[in-house]
């Protein structure tokens, strides 16, 4: 890139619904200033037209589940020079990698009629369990503003100010009841990343875990509250963390803890 050029943007779409990708295109008016900013050199959900790599900034949507794509994300590793990845899919390997705890065949024997036409990865995983990834930005979908944020710190050279803290720091900050004192519901607020805005607590609806586990979530201590307090046995306790992000590590790990606890 010369000193004229424009960095070139690429976003990528793996195993997903789109979703993270509409909320880059959602920004509007502050899309037309990011356009300002940057060369959208691929983005297939908004243009036809591409341009070759190399590129400046990728940014990937979705879960490796398949050969191809397995194979395509290394391609873009080496065609991106800062690579990100958008999403709890991306991110977590999203719902798609609640396949990993089960057995693929009999998905796809009681989905589709000709099983034997898929060609699919015994499990979906997130980008870093392939290649390198830069920065990761959670969510299902992820924070519109938080995206926008990394990108502009990016271009400026500096380090994107993301939330590391809880959505139960957001809903403090809000002025919203807790949904746990209050209304007696189990939620994951205590142990959430934070992002979302605390949307759902706002609706006076439980967290459930969309931006994934925060830094040193403690998973074991709102465990024993809302088994011992919220009557939640260990099969709603597994099935809580087992949702958008539930293969990421921590509550990965705790999910098979109350599996194992079931029994």
């Amino acid at each position: 890139m010369t000193d004229t050029a424009k960095p070139k943007l690429a976003v990528y779409k793996f195993s997903s619904c789109d979703g993270c990708q509409l909320s880059l295109l959602n920004l509007e008016d502050e899309l037309l200033d990011l356009v300002g900013a940057v060369e959208i050199a691929y983005f297939l959900e908004a243009r036809r037209k591409t341009l070759p790599p190399p590129y400046d900034i990728g940014l990937v949507e979705g879960s490796i589940s398949t050969p191809e794509e397995e194979q395509r994300i290394h391609q873009i590793r080496r065609d991106c020079k800062y690579l990100v990845a958008i999403g709890a899919c991306a991110t977590s390997g999203g719902i798609q990698a609640l396949r990993n705890w089960a057995r693929l065949d009999d998905y796809a024997e009681a989905v589709y009629a000709k099983p034997e036409y898929l060609h699919t990865l015994e499990t979906a995983t997130p980008v870093a369990a392939h290649v390198f990834v830069d920065f990761e930005l959670r969510g299902c979908p992820v924070n519109a503003q938080q995206l926008l944020e990394l990108i502009c710190a990016k271009l400026i050279g500096r380090k994107p100010n993301i939330a590391t803290h809880s959505v139960c720091i957001e809903c403090k900050r809000l002025g919203y009841p807790c949904v746990m004192v209050s209304a007696s519901k189990p939620c994951l607020g205590p142990i959430t990343n934070a992002g979302c805005g605390a949307l759902c607590p706002s609706c006076g609806r439980a967290c459930y875990g969309c931006f994934g586990p925060m830094e040193q979530p403690n998973i074991a201590s709102l465990g024993d509250h809302l088994m011992q307090d919220q009557h939640v046995d260990a099969r709603g306790m597994k099935r809580m963390l087992r949702s958008f992000n539930g293969y990421l590590e921590p509550f990965k790990q705790a999910s098979d803890h109350y599996e194992r606890l079931e029994s």
